[in-house]
């Protein structure tokens, strides 16, 4: 009769685990699924971060690029006239001025 009493508490003892087997895979399936949304979504910015940062990389160089042409300019003999003319007013010897009148 022992062995009886044993048998019939197996397959509730059996069904319980199974329930809490069950329930643990699907609590373990809810925390993935909902950490997957969140790093797809930190993905998502972070892919959004770089192409913006990628676009003022190129700004950047870009700017560098006219910063070397501006330099390469400022030694010219041309751009030393320019400055000349424009902030000390300097003219060659055979230059005529024309000022309007006030």
């Amino acid at each position: 009769m022992g062995r009886n009493h044993r048998r019939k508490s197996k397959p509730n003892q059996n069904r319980f685990a199974m329930a809490a087997v069950s329930f643990v895979v699907v609590v373990l399936l809810a925390v993935i699924s909902f950490k997957s949304v969140e790093l797809q979504a930190k993905s998502n910015t972070y892919s959004n971060r770089i192409s913006v940062l990628e676009k003022e990389i190129k700004k950047e160089e870009d700017r560098t690029k006219e910063i070397a042409e501006y330099k390469k300019y400022v030694k010219t003999k041309k751009y030393v006239e320019e400055v000349a003319k424009d902030k000390l007013g300097l003219v060659y010897e055979d230059e005529v001025l024309f000022k309007p009148e006030k």
